[in-house]
């Protein structure tokens, strides 16, 4: 099977019959995350009512494939979910079919999603691509990555700007300041790193967008 994935095209999302599932039921499309910005967003799930949380869920539907035996990967919303399964385990969430896989055979989907590049096949050290069988079945097996926490810092602080048009953008940054000479620090204090990535992202946004990976 191949270990890279091939063009990112992903389809518009339907807004009409979407599909409330449990979140528990969603298999990831990348390896790792970055707990920061799930602590962070766990903790403002904590602050509403469940009618609060599936309103604003309404409104942002987790893009997702399915096959024909009924499995789903979601194909976005990582971050978002795992803080919401933090908060409650027995959530769910509103969800549209961009992709209708025909096979039963997990290895088959994950091929094929792979193709389509719809899959991040790199650990929380950075290795790979690695075999799309290694990614987990549920949110909860995702790595933690603190280059993903840092730059989600960095966007969060207006030092890197959302581009939809480039898919894993904060993979892509986090890759590249994994290269840089930075000090020593995790997800959970991102403070001995942040001084130096912001003086390299302001170089580097300088130069005329994300780096090349």
């Amino acid at each position: 099977m191949a270990q890279t994935s091939g063009p990112f095209e992903l389809p518009p999302l339907a807004r009409q019959d979407l599909l409330e599932l449990p979140i528990s039921r969603l298999q990831p499309t990348q390896l790792c995350l970055g707990l920061a910005e799930v602590r962070s967003r766990a903790k403002d799930f904590a602050r509403e009512t469940v009618a609060e949380r599936l309103r604003y869920l309404r409104t942002r539907p987790v893009p997702v494939a399915v096959s024909s035996a009924g499995e789903y990967w979601m194909i976005d919303r990582h971050h978002r979910l795992r803080a919401l399964v933090e908060v409650d385990s027995s959530s769910t969430a509103f969800c549209s079919v961009v992709l209708e896989l025909e096979g039963a055979s997990r290895t088959h989907c994950l091929e094929e999603l792979n193709r389509r590049g719809w899959l991040y096949l790199r650990d929380s050290e950075g290795r790979g691509p690695l075999p799309p069988e290694r990614l987990p079945v549920d949110l909860g097996g995702l790595q933690d990555d603190p280059f993903r926490s840092l730059v989600w810092k960095l966007k969060q602080e207006g030092l890197i700007r959302a581009q939809p048009q480039v898919p894993f953008l904060e993979f892509h940054w986090g890759s590249w300041l994994r290269r840089q000479n930075l000090p020593a620090f995790g997800s959970m204090d991102l403070s001995p790193a942040l001084p130096e990535a912001r003086r390299l992202v302001r170089g580097q946004t300088g130069q005329g967008g994300p780096p090349a990976t």
